[in-house]
């Protein structure tokens, strides 16, 4: 006989359902600025996000992509669309002419500074104003703590590639 599921006690069911519903509304709220202050998708604010706040302003695309846990092939066409809009580059990475390699322009970078104001405005509202500082601090510990054990084994579009070893 197969072994059943376990089931969830009512604690663990509300905070599974009370964290799908908070990362959906502050999602929504989150997308709706980034849209209005920049013209920009979500993904497309995490990759500008990350790049300008890279040391030289660049990633490969495959590092990227492990980073927002974002599938390469619509990573690919998010930097293409940013690209057009001359927000970032694309070149051949210097050290691996199989990897692209992006970085953000200065025009992409006063898109992010024109975007960030509204973007803390409204993290500052629906997420932080209502917590104490220790609340924060405690969800930066679980969160964190969640996150580590998820990326352990992270889903396929997320796993970083492994590296062929001559």
């Amino acid at each position: 006989m197969a072994d059943t599921p376990r089931s969830f006690d009512p604690t663990e069911l509300g905070a599974y359902f009370a964290l799908i519903e908070v990362s959906s509304l502050l999602r929504h709220t989150v997308e709706q600025q980034l849209r209005e202050a920049g013209d920009l998708s979500y993904v497309q604010f995490q990759l500008l996000a990350r790049l300008g706040n890279s040391p030289d302003g660049s990633y490969r695309m495959t590092d990227l992509a492990d980073g927002v846990v974002y599938s390469r092939s619509g990573l690919t066409y998010q930097a293409q669309s940013l690209e057009q809009r001359g927000l970032v580059t694309r070149a051949p990475s210097p050290d691996d002419e199989r990897s692209t390699t992006v970085a953000i322009t200065e025009q992409g970078r006063d898109v992010l500074a024109k975007v960030f104001p509204g973007h803390i405005a409204v993290l500052d509202e629906l997420l932080f104003e209502p917590l104490e500082r220790a609340d924060v601090e405690a969800l930066f510990d679980v969160l964190g703590r969640l996150r580590d054990h998820m990326r352990a084994a992270p889903p396929r579009s997320a796993a970083p590639r492994r590296r062929k070893t001559s």
